[in-house]
């Protein structure tokens, strides 16, 4: 295969997918499963050439004129395989536990048709060669997620989802302004621009500083920026693929990492810190990291308390990009990665509390560690890597954003890391402290709220098996920290070029 297709066959795979399986009988369960993975592993198999290509020095470009200098531009850098490795690896894992978590449900080929629409934006938002193509799939994304989000159809989640579209829709057309602006001034919208924007300064140094806070404005509602994240609590009425989906995978990484884009690949780190931009940008990530720790304290449910700690979590991607220098971009990059991982687990585990124990308040979830002892077990090693203890993932991102913010002679940064772990902890700890050393109805003390026993295991193997996955995976991504090709050597990687070049 031509190395230029790659990016747009990647892309195919999944949309031809989608429309398979919307063509497909509702009863065609077998035929459907066998689609859903045969088209996650191909895209995994094509993601992998590419990152291969990127490690030889040679990128796969897709290009094609729209209209005058508008092109459609696909194109596999370094930062755009990452992103695109961690959406592939995890949607593979997260379409097995959805076929486990759906199994007897209504609605299935809705749900998969969607789903992979969801996959082939992602994909599409990773791989996006410019700013044009990255609109478009960033706007197919609100679309294709928003029949997730009111999957169950109650007036609860239909609330939910139009809030959800509330948000994006309007973050879209922000965001479009700005694209269109940026366009008319400078003609630029390219994430390869040799010139970057540093020769328009001089002429419309306040234009240029508008229209970043546009394009970041727009991202920040999907990555849940304070005060622009209430979409994201509600939208946890949603199943727990979905809200995997939403919170490890797609939606709030693709908010996040259109903010990447904007400061290195467009505006470029320089330019971003010579308009004074960045440091507005870090106290944003500050406040949004502080505020999402302390309402998580006082969540007690489940999943709304871990979607306050991703309205915090991924905003330390937002701080390390905004700490002008390499160490900070190395954290915030290997956060990336390490927040999808990590989050992934907990929220998978959240779903087999649900649906095997009928937990969803944390009250109830005494002695759970007892009768399901590998999902508690992976609960933890995620809890324990979003509080950022050694050796786990989430350690090296602290340690890499600190010495970042001391780089940066922002000292105050280290303050609020200390802060947010100590609140980490706060909201962590009680759950493992619940989970291990409370006594349970397991011993006696009356019935689990709704217990299924719904496999030969403690739960059904389809969702048990990607739960312990991504754990071992976040575990590993700690302890080897230090080998060829983990998340903290690729996020350095990047940096190096970003800085180098």
């Amino acid at each position: 295969m031509n190395a230029a297709w790659l990016p747009l066959t990647a892309i195919a795979a999944s949309l031809l997918a989608a429309v398979i399986i919307f063509s497909l009988p509702e009863e065609s369960r077998r035929l459907r499963t066998s689609i859903n993975l045969l088209a996650a592993v191909i895209k995994i198999t094509l993601v992998t050439l590419m990152i291969q290509r990127v490690v030889a020095g040679d990128e796969a470009i897709f290009s094609f004129q729209i209209v005058g200098n508008i092109d459609f531009v696909l194109r596999a850098d370094a930062l755009g395989v990452m992103f695109a490795g961690l959406s592939s690896l995890l949607w593979l894992c997260t379409t097995v536990y959805a076929i486990g978590y759906l199994e007897g449900t209504a609605n299935r080929k809705r749900f998969f048709g969607f789903f992979s629409l969801c996959v082939a934006s992602t994909l599409g938002i990773a791989l996006a060669g410019n700013l044009f193509t990255f609109l478009i799939f960033y706007e197919m994304l609100t679309l294709s997620t928003y029949p997730l989000v009111v999957h169950s159809g109650t007036d609860k989640a239909l609330n939910a989802g139009r809030i959800y579209l509330r948000y994006t829709l309007t973050a879209g057309v922000v965001l479009l302004f700005g694209v269109v602006l940026l366009y008319s001034v400078t003609g630029e919208h390219s994430f390869a621009s040799e010139r970057g924007l540093g020769d328009y300064l001089g002429d419309h140094r306040t234009l240029l500083t508008f229209i970043f806070a546009l394009l970041v404005g727009g991202f920040a509602v999907k990555a849940a920026m304070v005060p622009l994240h209430g979409w994201l609590p509600r939208a946890m009425v949603a199943p727990a693929p979905v809200s995997a989906l939403l919170h490890a995978v797609a939606v709030v990484k693709a908010g996040a990492f259109g903010i990447l884009r904007v400061i290195y690949d467009l505006y470029g780190i320089e330019l971003s810190v010579e308009l004074g931009v960045t440091t507005a940008l870090a106290v944003a990530a500050c406040i949004t990291i502080i505020y999402g720790s302390v309402r998580a304290i006082a969540q007690h449910e489940l999943k709304p308390r871990l979607a306050f700690s991703t309205i915090s979590q991924v905003s330390y991607i937002v701080l390390g990009v905004s700490l002008f220098g390499p160490f900070g971009t190395i954290g915030a990059l290997a956060h990336l990665l390490h927040q999808g991982l990590m989050k992934v687990t907990l929220f998978f585990c959240a779903g087999i509390y649900a649906e095997e124990l009928g937990i969803h308040r944390i009250d109830e979830m005494d002695g759970a560690g007892k009768r399901m002892p590998l999902t508690s077990l992976a609960f933890t090693v995620g809890a324990l890597g979003m509080i950022g203890l050694p050796p786990f993932a989430g350690f090296i991102t602290k340690w890499y954003l600190g010495i970042g913010a001391i780089q940066a002679e922002m000292y105050w940064v280290i303050a609020v890391l200390v802060a947010s772990s100590a609140l980490n902890a706060a909201y962590f700890l009680p759950i493992v402290y619940r989970l291990w050393f409370r006594v349970g109805p397991a011993h006696g003390h009356g019935n689990w709220p709704n217990e299924q026993r719904l496999g030969r295991l403690e739960t059904h193997g389809w969702l048990l098996w990607p739960a312990v996955f991504t754990a071992v995976i976040s575990l590993a991504a700690g302890l080897l920290a230090g080998l060829p090709f983990s998340p903290l050597d690729w996020a350095t990687r990047v940096a190096v070029g970003e800085y180098l070049q």
